[in-house]
């Protein structure tokens, strides 16, 4: 069995949301890859992400902001023949989304960003002390290219 190939953004969208995490992709100045997982609230083509203000993962984003975000959904182990090692597999949908992070620096956008991905976990939008705010750093990817597969279940 292949994978197919998904090209419905309605169908990779329904993957995203599925989605606990994604696993944000980036390259340090080194060029050596760097990976993290990452919860994440998603609308209107955006992802919303947040970080502490500091450290490595900031870094190399400032220096350089394009990601890529992997999400991975639906894992169900399957077999054709349970003694042959090779006739296992895993089912799964995916997505890749590419774009650039930016930053949010405006304090109304933050709590409007804080709120996307709290609405994704808890289900409602919440209040937020000064301090709390200014502390957090959160940013967006907006998506300029996504890629779907989905392998043993149907799109």
């Amino acid at each position: 069995m292949k994978n197919k190939v998904v090209t419905r953004e309605d169908v990779m969208i329904d993957i995203i949301n599925k989605c606990d995490a994604g696993y944000m992709a980036m390259v340090d100045p080194d060029g050596k890859p760097y990976v993290v997982p990452m919860n994440f609230g998603f609308e209107d083509k955006v992802i919303y992400l947040h970080s502490a203000a500091n450290g490595h993962k900031i870094d190399i984003l400032r220096n350089n902001p394009e990601v890529c975000i992997a999400f991975s959904t639906d894992h169900e182990l399957q077999y054709i023949n349970e003694p042959v090692a090779c006739s296992w597999s895993m089912k799964y949908r995916s997505v890749l989304v590419y774009g650039k992070v930016e930053f949010i620096d405006d304090y109304d956008e933050r709590i409007r960003a804080m709120n996307v991905i709290m609405l994704k976990y808890a289900k409602r939008v919440f209040s937020y002390n000064a301090p709390a705010i200014k502390e957090v750093l959160p940013f967006r990817v907006i998506i300029e290219r996504m890629e779907g597969r989905v392998y043993g279940h149907m799109m």
